[in-house]
């Protein structure tokens, strides 16, 4: 269990709402359905309504200071069969990157392999008492996009494993380019935490709002948004 999981939930029973895309930039078909995740009759591009009422906060806050720049959603929404699917692909793609193979490893070296995975992805938890962020459709994972519609450097793949994908990785760096990738990534939490969103700890990506980590990011002694079904 994380510490966040801890934190008391009190639905308050708001909606999944659709994000209007035209507000947005986003990737048709999803990323993870890329992948061959299964939404079934779900989408990611669906929030709560008040976290998607802050998203578009963001978004407008965004264009005060970035003209004709966008939110990128990579991923919002998020299914438990979804959560499966991508922490078993995460795994495999620990396996094949390290050149193992899961019949020769030890109980040690594969627990090894799935606390890495862990650092970064929630446990697919059906308790309702400890949902994965992203289950509750109060988490999102975002990047930007620059008014020429390209995606803006953050120095780091969203969901990659390893320290680069900590928020402030290259805050110390002497390098130029590396210092551009820290200011973009302070750029995306500033107009994130001007609605109200706060980042995990551990990714630059994912913000939330009113869910378990934000609850326990915010020193709050519940969160309002649990697992939708």
């Amino acid at each position: 269990m994380k510490p966040y999981q801890q934190i008391l939930i009190q639905e308050c029973g708001e909606p999944l709402i659709a994000i209007p895309l035209d507000k947005f930039s986003v990737e048709t078909p999803p990323p993870y359905e890329k992948l061959g995740a299964n939404y079934g009759d779900k989408s990611p591009y669906f929030l709560r309504q008040g976290v998607l009422e802050a998203l578009i906060k963001a978004q407008n806050y965004l264009d005060t200071l970035k003209k004709g720049w966008k939110i990128k959603v990579f991923d919002a929404y998020r299914p438990l069969q979804v959560q499966q699917f991508m922490v078993d692909y995460t795994f495999d793609l620990l396996l094949t990157e390290k050149g193992l193979k899961l019949d020769t490893l030890s109980l040690e070296t594969k627990q090894k392999i799935w606390d890495e995975v862990y650092k970064f992805w929630a446990i697919p938890s059906d308790n309702p008492n400890t949902p994965p962020p992203h289950s509750t459709g109060a988490a999102i994972d975002v990047c930007l996009v620059n008014n020429q519609g390209r995606i803006v450097n953050m120095g780091g793949e969203i969901d990659e494993v390893s320290e680069i994908s900590y928020p402030n990785f290259y805050a110390n760096t002497n390098n130029l380019n590396e210092k551009i990738y820290h200011e973009n990534r302070v750029l995306l939490n500033q107009v994130m935490e001007y609605a109200g969103f706060l980042r995990h700890p551990n990714e630059w990506w994912h913000f939330s709002q009113g869910d378990q980590l934000w609850a326990w990011l915010s020193n709050q002694t519940s969160a309002r948004y649990g697992r939708v079904c």
